[in-house]
């Protein structure tokens, strides 16, 4: 679109302008993209493509798709979507309940960019906001569950429940290969728990407590309270197994918690549940932040991520990643876990809904849910009539199963609820269950009462605990100063903008990292994921009441298939991680299908995500590792080795296209063909596919599984670290093995496939975002979007030649939509480090490209197509100025030396700048105001370099008293 200052429009379709919103997406209209494409030598984008993209893998035909729609017509379009969603109010409990989330912190977190739109705290002083949200969650699990550390999210209840048993093998003394899981545990999270045993070779045990007690095992896992409701004292069968030296976790409901005697009281090592119930909607089943809480002793064996406290260059304390900080990358297929998304936003929301509440908040709102369902429960045990209802446990907290005496009787009350607008939870012939929550109010209550006694009653004056005293904690939570200072809404409204001023997101400026694609996240994408009906939805809602919500996220499934010319697609990942999971699970169930259980063998290049090696250690392969070429693609002459070497028990090849290096590899096709001919499959990572919409499809030049990065490609915003979604795509013979789901079943899923993830679709509520992306954009916007991308980056690559090497690149000198620049030259010659270049940006303004990955001292620099030129060339600057410093420390102008320079003590904050010691050869103005526009919209780093020996050498995760923020 080339505009005009007297523009004339002579056809409707150009009043209407149905694409509008693609020209919103993107950062440079046609005249800004002549420009960009002049500088790197072309007259036109066909050109450029042609030179940039290999001729083998470019697909030369239009998606399958139709065209952009506007983003009034796509919200119209998507609501009557949402129309065909039934919002009952929901009973079933099952590990999810309806909450009400303080409506100051759905607007100013939830529904805010300076929130969603952050990346993961990597680059930590310009994170402090959300860090000590972190440590503030981190800070709630650890006195709700009376363990001395707490991690700083997992992805969800099932999978934070298989993390620990994997944690037990590491930790535990026995020489056993069986796990116990308590019988009461949720069916969803045993089957994520058998999905990952199977590959781990362990043995998963179900029974009661005698069970436990009287076998040999190296890790328990204990549900309280139970699957039915119920509240049983696991402090006896801890001691019993732990004396057989089996490592203990504890499932805990997080809302129980608060009136239960810990997991810690009752000798457990490891408590973790999900925190849906602080303030996050159910959402069909997610995104939700699970909590993982252990000692001490296991802090260097914890899966995920933890926030510690440590201290900057000027002793003040800073928050930072501690330990596990990108450990995947560092320890690969050593790596404790393949956690990489985790669920940061949420866990700043359950976080942030404990500051809001208090300990007496939360306290009542625990209270009341356990009231409710004692007065319920009353009701049921002195009803008089030839009803034969009885309470099935005498001790429990929300949730109340009813023996209705016949099968009859049970179903015309679970049928008279739905048609009143109420879900209960059926199980058995005879029995349903009434799971209380925080919106449970007295219409519900005289409901509910009259459905099972024919009478509705009122709640009685008095609101009882029926717990036993034994049951009950004694002890005090919540008792930091943070939890006790922001209850009414204007403190509560301060506190999270001082916390959002801290932190450098998207709405400030671009965030050019490498392989994470940090792209507009559009509000019009945002808007669905409040509304009701996908935000209020039980995932385990009677079919007939979600149908517009399947429809919606089959319309999804419809897309992604178009785009990548995959026959299926499965929803259920719910991070890049678990996509990467559930594509190699589908390939070692294919093989073992075909009776080769032996293909256990996994190819991976030098240059993969760290993420991919393991990945393939957990489902039980053998890492061999293919070296890369001096232009960064795979070596093919020691792939054709290996395969030969391995051929009879090669599984599969990990592959990342276009290249983590970012280029197109010319020789995919073949690549795929040979790893074919040996009798293996292709995973390809589908990190770097926003080089590929469009252009060319991963199943048509050969790959057999990929998994798609939602959060990244298809603009479901990052989060400061989560939510994500991971969603698989893959070719027929393999379809049938995607993950099912015990309660809702899956379609084209077999029923012996178990999940890998707690919910049938993942974190269901977050697909319109990129439902919205696809839609808007249309055919044709989408190729827009990926040719802009590339063009973009090379604009860059081009840009910064002269001041720093381009590492990788294709046959015609182009990269793909992200390039590696070499910083090493400049450190052997001066000192600086590509780290001193990551601070130093954050006096410009910026975000630091991805550091050292995939290359040790690079900085990995993708655009996207979303910056403006304007944008590219303040970064652009930024990273000449900065070069440009360097050289006149070395050579020792105006007195600056290498030792001290606006590099090396970089970041500055405004204190430092403000300060009266002033002793540095550079003036305050050079370091505050590099360039002329930093000075018209400074961000000031809060703290300056953190010291990150300190912070693991005193390892700190919970709240430091509040004088250390004086």
């Amino acid at each position: 679109m080339t505009i005009s200052q007297n523009p004339t429009f002579d056809t409707f379709k150009g009043l209407f302008n149905e694409a509008e919103f693609v020209y919103r997406h993107l950062g440079s209209n046609e005249t800004k993209q002549a420009d960009l494409l002049s500088a790197v030598g072309y007259k036109d984008m066909a050109s450029f493509i042609n030179d940039t993209v290999p001729e083998p893998v470019r697909m030369h035909k239009a998606l399958d798709l139709p065209l952009a729609m506007s983003e009034h017509a796509a919200l119209a379009k998507l609501r009557k979507m949402a129309d065909g969603i039934t919002v009952n109010k929901s009973y079933i409990g099952q590990g999810y309940s309806p909450v009400r989330m303080p409506a100051v912190i759905q607007r100013n977190v939830l529904e805010n960019p300076g929130w969603y739109t952050a990346y993961t705290p990597y680059q930590a002083e310009i994170a402090q906001g959300r860090l000590e949200a972190l440590l503030n969650f981190q800070q709630v699990c650890i006195d709700l569950t009376g363990l001395e550390l707490a991690g700083a999210s997992l992805l969800d209840e099932a999978t934070a429940a298989a993390e620990a048993m994997a944690m037990s093998k590491r930790m535990s003394k026995s020489k056993s290969n069986q796990f116990f899981v308590d019988e009461r545990i949720y069916p969803q999270t045993l089957d994520v728990v058998n999905t990952r045993a199977k590959y781990f070779g362990f043995d998963v045990v179900v029974g009661d407590f005698e069970l436990a007690k009287s076998g040999d095992y190296f890790g328990a896992l204990f549900q309280y309270v139970g699957v039915e409701g119920d509240v049983k004292d696991l402090t006896d069968v801890i001691a019993a197994v732990k004396e057989k030296k089996t490592y203990t976790s504890v499932v805990s409901d997080i809302m129980s918690l608060v009136l239960l005697k810990s997991p810690a009281d009752m000798g457990a090592d490891v408590a973790l549940g999900s925190t849906q119930r602080f303030g996050i909607p159910m959402g069909f089943g997610g995104p939700h932040a699970a909590y993982f809480a252990f000692s001490d002793k296991a802090k260097r064996s914890a899966p995920g991520r933890i926030i510690g406290v440590s201290k900057d260059a000027q002793g003040n304390t800073a928050l930072r990643m501690a330990l596990q900080t990108r450990e995947q990358h560092i320890r690969r297929e050593k790596a404790n876990s393949n956690i990489c998304t985790s669920q940061v936003l949420l866990a700043n929301l359950a976080g942030m809904y404990a500051v809001y509440h208090g300990p007496t908040g939360v306290k009542r709102i625990a209270t009341r849910i356990h009231a409710f369902a004692t007065a319920f429960a009353d009701v049921i045990k002195n009803a008089n009539g030839d009803n034969k209802l009885s309470v099935v446990h005498d001790q429990f907290f929300d949730t109340v199963v009813v023996d209705c005496g016949s099968e009859q009787l049970a179903t015309q009350i679970f049928e008279n609820a739905d048609n009143v607008g109420y879900n209960l939870w059926r199980l058995g012939n005879n029995k349903l269950g009434v799971a209380f929550s925080e919106t449970s109010d007295q219409e519900d209550f005289s409901v509910l009462t009259q459905l099972f006694v024919s009478k509705a009653h009122d709640l009685p004056e008095a609101a009882t605990v029926s717990l036993d005293a034994a049951h009950l904690r004694t002890d005090d939570i919540l008792s930091h100063p943070v939890f006790n200072s922001h209850h009414t809404e204007h403190e509560m409204l301060r506190y999270l903008k001082s916390l959002e001023d801290k932190d450098l997101a998207m709405n400030r400026s671009m965030i050019a990292l490498g392989s994470c694609t940090m792209k507009l996240n559009a509000t019009s994408e945002m808007l669905p994921i409040t509304w009701p009906e996908f935000a209020n939805v039980h995932p385990f809602a009677p079919v007939d009441q979600v149908t517009g919500y399947v429809a919606m996220i089959d319309s999804l499934q419809e897309q992604l298939k178009a785009i990548t010319g995959f026959d299926e697609i499965s929803m259920q990942p719910n991070s890049g991680a678990s996509g990467e999971y559930a594509g190699i699970l589908a390939i070692r169930r294919y093989h073992e299908s075909l009776g080769e259980m032996n293909r256990d063998i996994c190819l991976i290049p030098q240059s993969a995500h760290g993420t991919n090696p393991a990945t393939a250690i957990m489902m039980g392969m053998k890492v061999v590792v293919v070296k890369t070429d001096d232009n960064g693609n795979v070596d093919i002459a020691d792939l054709t080795a290996k395969c030969k070497e391995h051929s009879d028990n090669l599984g599969a090849l990990m592959i990342t296209y276009p290249s983590t290096h970012g280029v197109f590899e010319e020789g995919i096709r073949d690549i795929c063909d040979l790893i074919h001919n040996h009798g293996g499959q292709v995973y390809m990572d589908g990190a770097n596919m926003n080089a590929q919409v469009a252009i060319m499809q991963p199943a048509e030049v050969g790959a057999d599984v990929l998994h798609m990065n939602l959060h990244k490609t298809f603009c479901i915003p990052h989060g400061g670290g989560g939510p994500g979604m991971g969603p698989i795509g893959m070719q027929a013979h393999l379809a049938p093995f995607i993950a099912n789901h015990k309660i809702i079943p899956v379609h084209n899923a077999q029923n012996d496939c178990s999940a890998v993830s707690a919910a049938p679709y993942g974190s269901a509520s977050i697909l319109p975002i990129s439902w919205m992306y696809i839609t808007m954009m249309g055919r044709d916007g989408l190729l827009a979007a990926t040719n802009l991308a590339l063009l973009n980056a090379n604009y860059v690559a081009d840009q910064l030649k002269g001041d720093y090497p381009i590492l990788y690149a294709g046959k015609n000198g182009r990269v793909a939509h992200e390039c590696i620049i070499d910083i090493r030259p400049l450190k052997d010659e001066t000192g600086i480090s590509e780290s001193d270049i990551a601070k130093r940006l954050m006096d410009y303004g910026f975000h630091a490209p991805t550091m050292s990955f995939p290359v040790s001292g690079t900085l990995m620099i993708e655009p996207t197509e979303s910056e403006s030129k304007e944008e590219l060339d303040r970064f652009i600057n930024a990273l000449k100025s900065i070069k440009a410093e360097a050289m006149k420390a070395k050579a020792g102008e105006d007195g600056w030396t290498l030792e001290d320079n606006p590099l090396v003590n970089a970041p500055h904050t405004a204190a430092v700048i403000t300060g009266s010691d002033w002793s540095h050869p550079y003036s305050r103005d050079v370091a505050a105001f590099p360039l002329p526009y930093v000075r018209e919209h400074k961000f000031w780093p809060s703290v300056g370099r953190i010291d990150d020996a300190y912070g693991d050498k005193n390892l700190m995760c919970s709240c430091p008293s509040i004088e250390n923020y004086m």
